[in-house]
This record gives structure tokens, sequence and C-alpha cells, in this order.
């Protein structure tokens, strides 16, 4: 048997390491400015550019992407040339895969804050951006199944079966999901409307969580786990049992997001069944994990790097049995919309993927530059304080939620609204200062581990090209007896992909395929009708601002909104929204009804509120907007705008964009001369103008006879 020499490139690894490190510190760093904002919202809001709506986004891609997707990579490229015992297939793509990723980060850095959103969570990267993550995306799969093809190991490790369902997943999710019009360069419309881009939209946004959050980082704890305890993985068949069941089931999950919406019923009903049945594929994969440590719980006591990575799979075990539970109706009717929901979210992201991140790091670095860890007790230091900055980050916000809702749904005994909605926001004011708290211990934490590493990486020296020997890979393969019936796939990572693929495909098609075809799932409203052109430049003032951060546009059937927002949400009502509007999380009240009702305010009220919303209503965490006074509607891109709206199948005459701008004014100048009745001067071509136009028009189409 032929003996080969070959070399693993640790460059990309450090690179990806160092990237990881930088990019997790400025995404924690603004995760807590977004935090401090909702306790000091009259001077941490700097507007524009750092308001809270369009920093939030940023955090959340920041942290997804930067740093959650740079340490995937960095623990991918390390594990998988010793998987494969073959170095990456080309250092040039592994080069551009790297830079065109931090590209694409500052290009998010950049635009996100001015504005330039489509308005999707976790998905607000504009079009440009878009293709540019799908074209690095690609070389990252390529490089990824190049080196697989060139392999000198018979069988793919369980690791590399997530690394494979990782990628070809987040390619579909990413491709149907950006399925985007452009208007302008910076400027797109989602090519869903309404209940069809909710469903898309939470397709996506959920198995973003799956299959970016989760799916690779299991490879990366079924690889770097046992090394760092030094014990084999506690079960193969589990493995098994563990990744197909989980990529099966979870691609239905998305619909729980939307429960009690518009959403069909029979959507909703797939979405709970099989994310209730999450749990036993996720907990096998935590019993897997934890059980792997069987003989070696001693050293967790000594090992700090166990520490991470048992806390890491803990957090993973606690969200994935908190997400099902979440998934039942009962429990959802509680829980969404409020703050416990952003406590199970950072239960996964600071606990699951940030201490598996933080350990892996610990474990790989000294091992790439052939030296100690700089600092042992720095490291217990930064686990202690990363710990107790999860558990003050968390429990705040579980027992803010449980208040929020308890106070939303309270009646009297003469059967009114025991609140004003203003009123949980000033009683969520301490919770949000613990929770700041939490952040504040969490990034110390995470800073003393920067600087932990680099003093690690200063005091060894990069062993940029690790020489490595492995028998060539023999051209025939014979099956030894009692081999368990898995290993043929394991042989063959071709008919590998394409299985994960179809087992992925089943459920997305199930789910979106019928929202499309079948008409009587979208029952349409003849009273609704297009939004007009100020009303339209309005919307994408309301987008752009990110007010979908803090507001959701959906009533629920329950008493307890109807009583207090009007009448509940129909599917017809968002048939020309592109992208919807329904939003997540309230932390300001539901617009659905704002134009309409008890809800209905006059223009003067619209306009002092958003020149200074502490002002009108006192205690809110609302941000200014008093710079769309003096900013003009950019009516250059009215007839682009209409025009797409055609292209989308919005119900414009034709030709309509030749005098859009024309009807733009006219309606303007009528709110304009209103507020000018009021004292206010301000000109009809303001952005302040179109916005409040928008407001003013939600919920009115369903009251016209």
């Amino acid at each position: 048997m032929q003996v080969e020499s070959f070399q693993y490139d640790n460059k990309t690894v450090r690179n990806f390491a160092i990237a990881t490190i930088i990019w997790g510190v400025v995404g924690m760093t603004v995760g807590l400015w977004v935090a401090l904002q909702l306790v000091y919202p009259t001077i941490l809001n700097l507007q524009p550019y750092f308001n809270f709506g369009r920093i939030r986004p940023l955090h959340t891609n920041a942290v997804i992407f930067a740093f959650v997707g740079n340490a995937m990579f960095m623990g991918v490229y390390y594990s998988l040339q010793r998987l494969l015992k073959a170095r990456m297939f080309s250092d040039v793509l592994s080069k551009i895969h790297f830079w065109g990723w931090q590209l694409i980060i500052v290009a998010a850095a950049i635009t996100l804050p001015l504005g330039l959103s489509t308005a999707k969570e976790y998905a607000e990267l504009e079009w440009p951006i878009d293709i540019a993550i799908t074209l690095i995306w690609v070389v990252f799969g390529f490089n990824m199944f190049a080196t697989i093809i060139k392999r000198r190991e018979r069988h793919l490790y369980v690791a590399v079966w997530f690394y494979i369902a990782t990628f070809v997943t987040v390619a579909v999710l990413h491709l149907v999901n950006s399925f985007e019009l452009p208007v302008t360069l910076f400027k797109s419309y989602s090519w869903y409307a309404g209940v069809q881009d909710a469903l898309v939209q939470w397709w996506y946004g959920h198995n973003a969580v799956a299959f970016f959050l989760t799916t690779p980082f299991l490879g990366l704890m079924y690889y770097f786990l046992p090394k760092a305890a030094n014990r084999p993985v506690f079960s193969y068949k589990l493995s098994i049992i563990h990744f197909w069941a989980l990529i099966f089931l979870y691609i239905w999950a998305g619909p729980h997001h939307l429960l009690y919406t518009a959403l069909p019923n029979w959507a909703q009903s797939l979405g709970i069944v099989f994310s209730f049945m999450l749990i036993f594929p996720s907990w096998g994969g935590m019993i897997n994990g934890l059980l792997t440590l069987r003989g070696a719980w001693d050293k967790v006591r000594e090992d700090v790097i166990l520490k991470f990575m048992v806390v890491a799979v803990t957090a993973y075990g606690m969200s994935t049995f908190e997400g099902p539970m979440l998934s039942l109706k009962n429990i959802n009717a509680v829980a969404h919309f409020s703050d416990w929901i952003i406590a199970h979210v950072h239960i996964g992201g600071l606990g699951w993927n940030g201490m598996l991140t933080f350990g892996i790091i610990y474990w790989l670095l000294p091992r790439i530059y052939k030296t100690e860890l700089y600092s042992k007790k720095l490291a217990n230091i930064h686990f202690w304080l990363a710990t107790l900055g999860i558990l003050f980050y968390a429990i705040p916000m579980y027992w803010a939620g449980w208040q929020q809702v308890s106070m939303w749904k309270q009646f009297t005994p003469s059967g009114q609204l025991k609140y004003q909605f203003l009123e949980t926001v000033t009683y969520m004011a301490p919770f949000y200062a613990m929770r700041a708290i939490g952040g504040i211990l969490y990034l110390t934490g995470a800073i003393i581990g920067m600087v932990n590493f680099f003093k690690t990486m200063s005091k060894g020296t990069l062993e940029a090209n690790e020489a490595a020997e492995a028998p060539a890979l023999e051209k025939t393969y014979k099956k030894h007896d009692g081999e368990h019936w898995h290993r043929w796939i394991e042989r063959k990572p071709t008919p590998f992909l394409l299985l994960s693929l179809v087992v992925i495909l089943i459920g997305g098609l199930v789910e979106l395929v019928p929202t499309f075809l079948v008409k009587s799932n979208i029952p349409t409203i003849s009273s609704v009708k297009p939004y007009t052109p100020l009303e339209l430049q309005g919307r994408d003032i309301y987008t752009r601002e990110g007010c979908y951060t803090c507001h959701s546009q959906m009533i629920r059937p329950f008493r307890s909104e109807t009583e207090r927002y009007g009448e509940y949400s129909k599917a017809g009502e968002f048939v020309y929204d592109h992208p919807f509007q329904w939003g997540s999380k309230r932390t300001g009240p539901d617009l659905a009804r704002e134009g309409v009702g008890n809800l209905k305010k006059s223009n003067t009220w619209h306009y002092n509120h958003l020149e200074e919303p502490g002002a009108i209503s006192t205690g809110s965490v609302m941000p200014s907007y008093s710079f769309l006074i003096d900013d003009n509607i950019d009516t250059a891109s009215t007839p682009l705008k209409i025009n797409a709206m055609r292209t989308l199948g919005v119900p414009y005459e034709a030709n309509y964009a030749n005098k859009a701008n024309a009807d733009l004014m006219l309606q303007a100048k009528f709110i304009s001369d209103d507020l000018q009745k009021e004292g206010i001067k301000v000109a009809p071509n303001k952005e302040i103008i179109a916005l409040i136009a928008y407001l003013q028009r939600l919920g009115t189409d369903i009251t016209k006879k």
C-alpha cells in the first residue's frame, strides 16, 4: 500500500479564526448597543444611520454570518482536511472564499446602516450582495466537494455528512428566499407577496437557524468534542438516526413562526407536527454529544475547553427542547411577539454557537501555532463571564416575556383591557437593563478571550503547511463482514449529496407549492387596492427604517388582540405587500389597523410622534425620526417602483408610472395642508409626509364597502 505525503492548509484556518474573533466582538458590541438603546433611547439612537431599526439587522447579520459563519468555515477547513486526509482542493479557491466572505460582511456593515434593506429578517441584504453570497457559497461548495473527491479516506465521517447537508440546504434556501425583482442598484421587491412571502421567509428564516447555525455546528461537535475529550463518539447508529431525521424534519418547521396568523391552517398544522417531532433527533444529538464524555467527566472540572463544549451542548439541548414546545399552539399564543422569543434565540446563539466556537478556538489555535495556550486562567475567567452573561441575559427576558403577555391579555372585571400598551413598555425597562448587564458580561468575556487568542498566536509560530502522510485511496473496495448498511452511502459523496437534497426538498415542496398553485389558500378581497404612489414611497421608508423590528402588522384572533387593535387580519389584505410586514416582535404596538377605528390618529399626531416620540408617549423607547422632516421623497424612483410592482402582478393601470408622481404630489399636498392648519409647516415632498400617508392607509381597505 503506497503511502503519500501531503500538507494540511492551516493558513486559511488561521484566517477564518482571526475573522471569527474580530467579527464576534464587533457583532456583540453592536448587540450591546442595540440592547442599551432600549434603556437609553434618546441618547443612543443616533439618527438616521444608527437608529434601532437600522442597526438591529446589522447585529443579527454580524453575529449570524460574520461571527458564526466564519467560525463554521474555520472548523470545516480544519476538520475536513483531517477527516479526508487531504489538503483542500485549491488554495486559490480557499483565498477567494475567505476574502469574498469578508467583503460581503463589510458590504453588509455599510449598507444596513444606510437603510439599504429588503426588510426580510435574516435576509436583509440587497440583491447585489445576495448574488455575491451565491457566488462565494458556490466557491466554498466546489472546493469542499472537490476535496471529498480526492480524499484518501474511503468512508465519510459523520461530521462530513452535516457539512454536505449544510451546503446543499443553505444553497436552496438562499436562492428561493432571495428571488427578488431589482428596482434600482440597491432597491428590490420580493417576488412573493403577503401570505406567500411570509411562508417563504420563515421557511428560510427558521432553516437559516437549522442549516447555518445548527447542522454545521453539529458536524463540528462530532469532530472537536471527541478530540477534546479523547473519546470516540458514543453511538454511530444514533448519529445516523440523528442526521437523517434532523434534516428531514427541520425543513418543515418554518410555519410555527406564523401560528394564528393569516397563513392557511393546513400549513400551520404541518409546522406544528414536524416542529414537535424535532425534539427527538435534536435530543438524540445532544445525548450523543454528552455521552461521548462518559469516563471523561473528571476532565471537565479541569479542562476549560470541555467546559465550553459541555455548556454549548447543554444549551443546544435546552433551545431544541424549548423550540418544539413553543411550536405548540397554546404555548405559542402566549410567547409569540414577546421577549420570551428573544431569550430563546440567545440561548442558542450565545450558548450553543458562541460557547462551542470559543471552545474550538481554544483547542485549535495552540495546535496550529505549536505552542501552549497563553493563559488558562484567562480562559476560565472567559468561561465564567460568558456563562453568567447567558444567565443574566436570558432569565430577565424569560420573565419579561411572561409579564408582557400577562399584561397584554388581562381584562378588568368590567371587561376592559387592564393595561395600555405603553404601560407594558415602561414595565420592561428594568428587564432591558438586566439584559444589557448580561450582554456586558458576555462581551467582556469575549474581549478577554480575544486577548488570550492573540497572545497565544504571538508566542507561537503558525505551521502554515502541516506535513501529513496517509495511504492512497484504493481503487476497489471490499465489503467487510458485518459492515453496517449505511457504510454504502458514506463511500459515495455524490449520491449522498443528492439524497440529502431530496430529503430536504420534500418538506419545502409540500409546504410551498400548494400555497402558490391553489388559489383558495389566498382568498382575495375586492376592496383591497394597491397602494397609492405616496403610500408606496411611505411603505419603503417604513421598511428602510426597520419599523418591522418593533411593530407587527398581524392581528391574531384573540379577544385581547381584537379589543386592542381591531378586527383580526385576513389573508386577502396582503396580496400587494412586497415584502410582507407581519413582524415577529412587539416592542411597539401592532399597526395593522393604524388607520381605522379607535387607533386612528390625526396627521398632526403622527407628525409630532415621529419627530419626538417620548414627548407624545411618555416612556416610549421609539427613536426619533425627525430627519424625515428634512429629507425629500425620492420621486425619481416612483415610476421605477410602479413598473416593478406591475411586473409583480400589482394591478396598476398601463402607463400609470407616467402620472404616478402627479398623484403622489396631490395626496402629499392634502396632508401638508392639513398639517398647516395645525400650525405645522412642512413641504409636501418630504419623507415624513409619505410615511404618514402609509400609516394612515393601514387597515382601511377592509372597511370600504
